[in-house]
């Protein structure tokens, strides 16, 4: 089942409620918490979820916010149409330096998909400061699906993770086919775990001669040589 939410665009009228809202909020930072990405991050995370089930309006059946930490989801819904969507939130400081956020392992993210019925998405807050004040100026809401693989890569971690590129260039197409993005996504593992496999196997040769050079030396730590004696250690005080 093709969702109507995203694929008839009711997604964009959200973040546009989004960003209208975040910036009709009086300041909610500190001097302190202003100055840290991560502080704002959080800030922002939690403004938008209180808020975000009103955001939906007649679209939200069922609402959640409150996830571990760890959750592939910062918040989550269920439509009208009984389609869940597992929303995952990342904040972007204009004029900071380049950064690759994690999205989705992709060995999650092929079993989240077996289903029709779940859509994982993505909601990109861009934002400057000013002193205290937050100032959005764009909402980017879409499903992992309408990311075009040009602003996506892979990191090794586990079976891989999604990651995007460079969270100041994401890339939408929208209306894309889930079907041809997951055929996407399995070309580009194929790809990619080639290329671990000839990373691995460096790594491996490059112990196997960390090995040698260990095999060959001289063990001066070995049982019988002098050691440091509890006893003889500095305390530390001063006399």
């Amino acid at each position: 089942m093709r969702s109507r939410f995203y694929y008839e665009g009711h997604n964009k009228k959200v973040a546009f409620r989004i960003r209208e809202h975040i910036n009709a909020s009086p300041d909610f930072l500190s001097p302190q918490t202003a100055g840290s990405p991560r502080a704002v991050g959080d800030a922002l995370e939690n403004l938008l979820a209180q808020e975000f089930d009103s955001f939906l309006g007649d679209w939200c059946s069922e609402y959640s916010k409150d996830f571990a930490r760890r959750a592939m989801e910062d918040l989550a819904f269920k439509d009208k149409e009984g389609i869940y969507s597992a929303v995952d939130i990342k904040t972007h400081r204009e004029g900071t330096q380049f950064n690759m956020p994690n999205l989705i392992s992709v060995r999650r993210l092929s079993r989240f998909y077996e289903s029709d019925m779940n859509v994982f998405a993505l909601i990109m807050v861009r934002y400057s400061i000013d002193g205290t004040t937050v100032r959005v100026s764009e909402v980017l809401f879409s499903p992992i699906e309408f990311l075009d693989w040009e602003c996506l890569t892979l990191g090794a971690l586990g079976w891989g993770q999604i990651q995007i590129a460079n969270s100041r260039d994401v890339r939408i197409i929208d209306g894309l086919s889930r079907k041809l993005w997951m055929l996407q996504l399995c070309d580009a593992m194929a790809a990619f775990y080639p290329r671990e496999i000839d990373k691995i196997g460096e790594r491996l040769e490059h112990f196997k001669a960390v090995r040698d050079h260990w095999q060959s030396k001289q063990d001066i730590w070995e049982i019988g040589q002098p050691r440091w004696d509890r006893s003889d250690r500095p305390s530390g005080r001063r006399s």
